[in-house]
């Protein structure tokens, strides 16, 4: 029950008549609102400091960086979601609509790349292209050229290479929601086209293409706001965008409200983003006529246009996952005394305690917010979980600003007051550990394991935590005994989501980790940015192996 409305109450051994229209909220509906402006606080502290800055920079911004990082981050966003949304929905055509030599693994291995951190793919593309790398070194040899002088070859630090590394890291997400978009549509539609003497092109630009355009405005939405939010990559290509631009402000200039002011910037930007995928997909309203849908026949290519079709689908495979691990590998193998050193050992460990002890809390707090809401009649609860799932478009630098500052300011008071109390100071208990990491991990993923949840939960019959409750079962208990038991299958893979995005999150982790205090992702980051790829290596192989985990449990989902 949500509220205890009943009309008459016991209370010691007497009962007492509540006045009708009375109602007392319950435990879960206080706390899924808790629960709820727990996760939005950040973002509302990034507001709020927006507009109540120390020092008001926001003219200076304006006149110098601002138009800058503004208009790299859009040039960078439209790019990476054009070519994102071509090679994607490209790829999800072939594999759906054609049979080609390699199709059937090529479905798996366009996923690939989602394991690879955009950051990692940028430190393998750098050390495979630069002048001292194999492909230059190669050139030289073959054509006697003796320096940089003698030849010319593309700027890899750059805009445009930091557009390939972000559309081959993020593509995957447009071709799983292009391939599974066209999977639902019926094979007859196709062949009525067909008859009608449209050709292929004809097909996908007149009957694919409009019925699948939700689908790719989605993953178009996805990789913009990922790409929104990157640090490592544009960082190590000295991109200057917004994000970069928090970082600089905050860390160089010294002026939080600055860097809020930015990360303002930044939400705008993402909320006009999420704003134009809702919209176009809200005009867009297809039915099925079919009580049986027919499949998809793939129609079989051979010769040249079968091998056309593989070559197109392995390119975005080799650069976005081969090219990167294979560079890795490569380190990895002639620097193998990296694998035994103890900094790798501790930030494993601290990867591990961090992601795994944000995984559990968010996965906890979420179960007991969406178990909360289905308990309760009351509007407000309600009304506060979609906006708490807004943490997942937020950028992790984002978060940062709105999280560790007024942290510091809370740990700085109870430490005054301790200190003043006992005479005995306790240091910064929140911000001098790795608690502000979990919950800036909370509030970026929670709207992975919210979702997870209240889809688990919507396939409960409501019969059975009825049965329970009857049987004498409290809320809390039938959430125990009935709905966590048939739901584990979900709590689980949302643990690993959450924790596998806990071990890829860089802005955050950079902002909020206690001094000296290394993850994974940071260790990488750290070694890369020093030219020291050999040592990043085995830490970025750990990063990708769990992502493989994750892709492979995704694969499994979109079977």
């Amino acid at each position: 029950m949500g509220y205890a409305d009943r009309a008459m109450v016991e209370r010691n051994g007497q009962v007492l008549t509540r006045p009708k229209g009375l109602r007392m909220p319950s435990r879960w509906s206080v706390g899924a609102v808790l629960i709820g402006l727990l996760v939005v606080g950040p973002i509302l502290a990034v507001v709020w400091m927006a507009f109540n800055p120390a020092e008001n920079v926001w003219p200076h911004l304006i006149s110098t960086t601002l138009p800058r990082y503004f208009t790299n981050t859009v040039i960078l966003a439209l790019s990476v979601a054009f070519l994102s949304a071509a090679v994607g929905t490209g790829a999800a055509w072939l594999i759906v609509m054609y049979r080609f030599p390699g199709s059937r693994w090529l479905e798996w291995l366009l996923l690939f790349p989602l394991a690879i951190p955009a950051y990692v793919g940028a430190y393998a593309l750098v050390d495979f292209l630069e002048y001292s790398g194999p492909v230059q070194t190669a050139l030289r040899g073959l054509f006697g050229w003796e320096n940089a002088q003698a030849y010319w070859f593309p700027e890899i630090r750059s805009i445009g290479a930091a557009i390939i590394v972000l559309t081959a890291a993020l593509s995957p997400y447009v071709y799983l929601l292009t391939r599974t978009g066209l999977r639902e549509q019926s094979g007859g539609v196709y062949e009525v086209a067909r008859a009608l003497g449209s050709g292929p092109f004809g097909r996908f630009w007149r009957v694919g293409l409009p019925l699948v355009r939700p689908a790719i405005a989605a993953g178009s939405a996805i990789v913009m706001m990922e790409t929104v939010s990157d640090f490592g990559t544009v960082d190590f290509f000295a991109v200057q965008t917004l994000t970069t631009g928090i970082f600089t402000t905050w860390l160089e200039m010294g002026n939080a409200g600055g860097a809020a002011q930015i990360a303002m910037v930044i939400l705008g930007l993402v909320l006009v983003l999420v704003a134009i995928e809702k919209v176009s997909r809200s005009k867009s309203r297809f039915y099925r006529l079919e009580r049986q849908q027919r499949p998809v026949d793939p129609v079989a290519l051979t010769g040249w246009q079968g091998w056309l079709a593989t070559l197109f689908c392995l390119v975005p495979f080799a650069v976005g996952f081969i090219l990167p691990v294979g560079v890795l590998l490569w380190h990895a193998a002639h620097n193998a005394e990296e694998w035994l050193s103890a900094g790798l050992f501790r930030a494993l460990g601290h990867t591990v305690a961090v992601g795994g002890s944000a995984a559990v809390v968010t996965v906890t707090l979420a179960l007991f917010l969406v178990y909360g809401v289905r308990l309760t009649g009351s509007k407000l609860p309600r009304m506060v979980m979609p906006v708490s799932t807004i943490g997942y478009a937020a950028p992790g630098a984002v978060l940062a600003v709105g999280i560790l500052i007024p942290l510091a300011a809370l740990d700085n008071t109870v430490a005054d007051a301790v200190y003043g109390l006992t005479g005995f100071d306790p240091g910064l208990l929140l911000t001098g550990t790795a608690f502000a990491m979990v919950f800036a991990y909370c509030v970026r993923f929670f709207a992975i394991a919210q979702n997870a949840a209240d889809a688990a939960m919507g396939r409960v019959s409501p019969s059975l935590p009825m049965a329970a409750r009857s049987l004498g079962r409290s809320a809390g208990g039938a959430l125990r005994e009935v709905y966590v038991p048939l739901m584990r299958g979900s709590v689980g893979t949302a643990l690993l989501l959450v924790f596998v995005d806990c071990v890829k999150e860089l802005p955050a982790t950079l902002l909020l980790r206690p001094f000296n205090y290394n993850t994974l992702a940071t260790r990488v980051y750290e070694k890369a940015s020093l030219e020291q790829i050999g040592q990043a290596a085995p830490a970025a192989i750990l990063v990708i192996l769990v992502g493989l985990v994750a892709v492979g449990f995704m694969a499994r989902a979109n079977r």
